[in-house]
């Protein structure tokens, strides 16, 4: 097998290609869905899983060194450049980043915040003669202790400023770096115990605070699209972004639904015990799709595993939503996915990348064989006739009152409800899935 450094870059080879270090199903320039596939897919690097993660987890220490031997800024330039370096050789075009993982902590928050703008003028620096830039950006504010209680929804007020801090100069960032977006994860903004915890007056805060970001954003001319990103628990036992509906609610409680879109996490979805296409299906039915964390993780541990997508049923089922919703605007497939503990080489990174992009390019693939083939749209249709036509058109026109709805049904003693025919579909998703063209 290569060496890292032997390869220059990855190129499409077919589905036949035994090639390790060439992509099977991810044909960027192909037209699928009226979109070339990189426009489809729109795939970006986390920079925390990718750049910095060293292969350590709860129970051992690091498998692999990304300090290239240095330390302070310039550890964290070399740490860009092996970025750029990475995204040129598997031909993406988008990054993603928090603060913290593209420059040093300092030992004042005027030599932090100092770092991380002298860091961000170096990836600017970088972009410079590429159409690279970040897909979105965010700030770390779960992991200092100062945030062991949450940050907006912190019961010390100035863990509350400190959020406010660290997200002005991260929306100031994304303006700078032509992000097209800007994450909120709320990784403790929840609660351990209500024995300790005003429920109210967090959430109560945590609404104020997410008006505040919006308002700055105006302010400073940021065109990026916000987003929230729910999770239900880990770090915390409850988290008060628990989900896409979740999420909703509390955005119409504080009147932001029209300020804010979803970045939907696979592994999340499952930890709230939810499929990643039905969390897409219920952001887009609520219109606030925005964007996706790709990954996946494994359902026989109980924590958010951030495993490189593989499971092409997955990924099908969600690009089928996705492009039913409409497709990215500025969204696209972040790839908050980290190799494996024991995948400890820098070749590892690349054949992660690849495997998680080629599964994605045949879920689009396929997705796009699914509405071609017609079969499952069309019974979907089908089985909502009833509400086409009659007084089932009438509900839904609003045409026809609860009286008159309760006068019909007074008369109607028999009713058939028809099969909705799961085997038979799933059958259809597996021929589709399989067949051999």
């Amino acid at each position: 097998m290569k060496n890292y450094a032997d390869v220059k870059q990855i190129n499409y080879e077919g589905p036949k290609s035994k090639e390790p270090f060439a992509f099977k199903y991810y044909n960027p320039e192909e037209v699928i869905h009226g979109k070339k596939m990189k426009d489809q897919l729109r795939f970006a690097l986390s920079y925390w899983h990718t750049i910095n993660a060293s292969g350590t987890d709860m129970f051992g220490g690091d498998t692999m060194d990304k300090t290239f031997g240095l330390s302070g800024m310039e550890m964290y330039k070399k740490k860009a450049d092996f970025a750029f370096e990475l995204m040129k050789k598997l031909g993406i075009k988008f990054y993603c980043f928090h603060d913290v993982d593209v420059a040093p902590v300092g030992k004042t928050m005027e030599e932090t915040v100092k770092n991380f703008h002298e860091m961000v003028d170096y990836l600017l620096m970088k972009q410079k003669g590429t159409d690279i830039h970040p897909l979105w950006v965010t700030v770390n504010m779960f992991s200092d202790k100062v945030f062991m209680a949450g940050a907006a929804t912190s019961p010390n007020a100035e863990v509350f400023a400190r959020s406010c801090l660290k997200v002005k100069n991260g929306l100031d960032a994304a303006k700078k770096l032509g992000a097209e977006g800007y994450v909120f994860w709320g990784g403790r903004e929840g609660y351990d115990t209500l024995l300790n915890t005003d429920m109210g007056l967090e959430v109560d805060n945590l609404g104020r605070f997410m008006q505040m970001a919006a308002d700055y954003k105006k302010k400073i001319g940021f065109k990026g699209a916000l987003y929230i990103e729910p999770k239900p628990k880990e770090p915390t036992k409850h988290q008060y972004d628990f989900d896409v509906a979740t999420c909703c609610n509390f955005l119409r409680k504080y009147g932001l639904e029209k300020e804010f879109k979803m970045n939907i996490e696979a592994n999340h979805a499952t930890l709230a015990g939810h499929t990643f296409q039905h969390e897409i299906r219920v952001a887009a039915t609520n219109g606030v799709f925005g964007s996706i964390d790709s990954n996946q993780g494994d359902l026989f541990l109980g924590w958010d595993t951030d495993q490189f997508p593989t499971n092409a049923y997955d990924t099908t089922l969600a690009m089928y939503e996705i492009l039913m919703a409409g497709g990215f605007t500025t969204g696209g497939l972040n790839f908050d996915a980290k190799a494996r503990r024991q995948s400890n080489t820098f070749e590892d990174i690349l054949l992660a990348y690849i495997a998680g992009m080629d599964t994605f390019a045949l879920g689009l693939r396929k997705a796009q064989q699914i509405i071609d083939d017609g079969r499952l749209p069309e019974f979907v249709k089908e089985r909502y006739q009833s509400y086409a036509s009659g007084f089932g058109k009438e509900i839904v026109d609003g045409k026809i009152s609860f009286e008159e709805l309760a006068a019909h049904a007074l008369k109607t003693d028999e009713i058939k409800v028809d099969s909705g025919h799961q085997e038979y579909l799933e059958s259809v998703l597996n021929q589709i899935l399989f067949e051999d063209k």
